[in-house]
């Protein structure tokens, strides 16, 4: 099969914002999701993990040095002891250009709640527009299935935690970890799962992904390395959402795969490529 006839067969590519609008806000801020939201991307996806005191927050790495003024793991922190960090100014340091929008200066700084992004995306649906989510769930982690387990508490608290009559889920869970995947789909069927992979296993070559998995999760470099890879998975009946897709050549490729959804820091300059700007 040629890659363009793959792409005929597909609908357009569903564009995700890599932890908000990332190349234009602080990851994981509100700023950036409000960004993102602005700038027409179809979904968000958040990274989560678990404080010391049970709440869920947005926030990628093990521990809070890279992205903020403080240090430690997320995990012995408290969410007060986060609020009190600035997660937005080491953003600033890397721009030599004001920003050419006009955000809420604490929505730059303050540690997002996924509780907070779960209203924000009820609030942009209630709205009329079909905003979907993308979580993360990072592992290792000391918690076990704590983290799944508040996840989706925190789903059906929203009624997300199912797809409605008449349209597809609005939110989709995702983990490099397959028993994490496993877990979720035990508790919720009816929630999408997406495999994430940095380098193809052995074992899963043929197009094959782990009990639990519903949608693969290539990063960039395997679509790059190996195109033939995602035509297998696409013939063994998986849709193919792929991370992170930055430059305008890896956003070409992923056309003319035909992958589903592509998972960018940079929603609004892959719509405008994709010519939906």
């Amino acid at each position: 099969m040629t890659h363009a006839r793959q792409q005929s067969t597909h609908r357009p590519a569903q564009v995700v914002a890599h932890r908000g609008a990332s190349d234009d806000a602080p990851e994981h801020t509100l700023a950036a999701y409000r960004k993102a939201i602005e700038d027409g991307a179809d979904a968000l996806e958040c990274d989560v993990r678990l404080t010391a005191d049970g709440h869920l927050v947005c926030v990628h790495d093990r521990r809070v040095n890279r992205t903020s003024n403080g240090r430690g793991a997320v995990s012995a922190l408290e969410l007060s002891a986060l609020a009190a960090l600035d997660f937005g100014s080491w953003k600033d340091r890397e721009e030599s250009e004001s920003p050419d929008w006009d955000p809420v200066p604490g929505e730059l700084t303050s540690v997002l709640t996924l509780e907070r992004l779960l209203e924000l995306v009820v609030e942009t649906r209630a709205a009329g527009r079909p905003l979907q989510l993308a979580i993360e769930t990072k592992h290792p982690t000391r918690w076990a299935g704590q983290v799944e387990e508040r996840l989706l508490h925190l789903l059906k608290q929203f009624e997300l935690d199912a797809p409605p009559a008449d349209g597809p889920s609005p939110v989709r869970i995702m983990s490099f970890s397959a028993r994490s995947l496993y877990r979720v789909q035990a508790a919720a069927p009816a929630l999408p799962t997406v495999y994430l992979m940095q380098f193809v296993s052995p074992r899963l070559r043929d197009g094959r992904l782990p009990a639990g998995s519903r949608i693969a999760g290539p990063g960039m470099r395997i679509v790059r390395n190996h195109p033939g890879y995602i035509e297998r998975l696409h013939r063994a009946g998986h849709r193919v959402h792929v991370w992170t897709v930055n430059e305008p050549e890896d956003v070409q490729l992923c056309v003319d795969l035909g992958v589903e959804a592509i998972i960018t820091n940079r929603p609004k300059q892959v719509l405008s490529q994709l010519g939906r700007s």
